[in-house]
């Protein structure tokens, strides 16, 4: 999976002379409405923790325990659950996966309240991809930003592009936001302030030469950014 993102981007990247070596900024009046707002999401760094295949989740119910059950996230995101059925809980948020349990519940039962407890779950995780020493998937233990990402990483590569960094972060099952950040700027004294903080499951991505326009949100296959394909847009 790196050496594809690896490849799909690196593959992007301008090598003509004279090439500006900054993104293009073509219909800006759209992509900065949306760019403003992927800072505003990127800058959160309070989000809860979403279902993933393989969670263990456990459902409880105050008026009627004899449904309880532990049971695991499936490939697809649902859960197979006694007497209530299928239900889509891959990529809420625990307590939004207890609402969608409870609605789907009511059809059945008369008012339920539904808790849902997270009992086992994927590790946090970050990967990096592209011109650093040791590419790979790394845990992320406590709070991490790109400049620690890097480093822990093994550090860029002579041929990497330093101010165009580029992390990929999932935002639903369909899309990720891209930005592109300057890792050269953040490791400076007065830049370090800048330095963003990385979430689970974020990928950064180490290009070699300057890219061309990249699109502020990519598109995922089917099967999800994380996971395996994707179409990525680039321009």
């Amino acid at each position: 999976m790196i050496r594809f993102f690896t490849a799909v981007f690196l593959g992007a990247t301008l090598t003509a002379a004279g090439a500006s070596g900054e993104l293009t900024t073509a219909a800006a009046d759209s992509s900065h409405r949306e760019a403003a707002a992927s800072d505003q999401q990127f800058a959160d760094r309070n989000a809860r923790y979403r279902l993933q295949p393989q969670d263990s989740i456990e459902v409880q119910y105050r008026y009627t325990p004899e449904y309880n059950a532990t049971v695991a996230v499936q490939p697809d995101g649902y859960v197979s659950l006694p007497f209530v059925g299928d239900v889509k809980v891959g990529d809420l948020s625990v307590d939004r996966a207890a609402a969608a349990i409870a609605k789907k519940a009511g059809e059945r039962l008369r008012d339920p309240e539904v808790n849902v407890l997270l009992r086992d779950y994927q590790k946090p995780y970050f990967t990096v991809a592209g011109e650093v020493e040791h590419p790979g998937r790394f845990d992320m233990r406590g709070h991490m930003t790109v400049v620690e990402a890097i480093a822990i990483s093994g550090g860029l590569k002579e041929s990497a592009k330093h101010n165009q960094i580029i992390l990929l972060r999932k935002v639903d099952p369909e899309r990720a936001q891209v930005r592109v950040l300057d890792l050269k700027k953040m490791m400076s004294q007065k830049g370090i302030a800048e330095d963003v903080a990385i979430q689970p499951g974020d990928m950064l991505v180490v290009p070699k030469n300057a890219l061309s326009k990249l699109d502020p949100y990519i598109r995922l296959a089917s099967t999800g950014l994380f996971g395996a394909s994707t179409a990525i847009m680039l321009h």
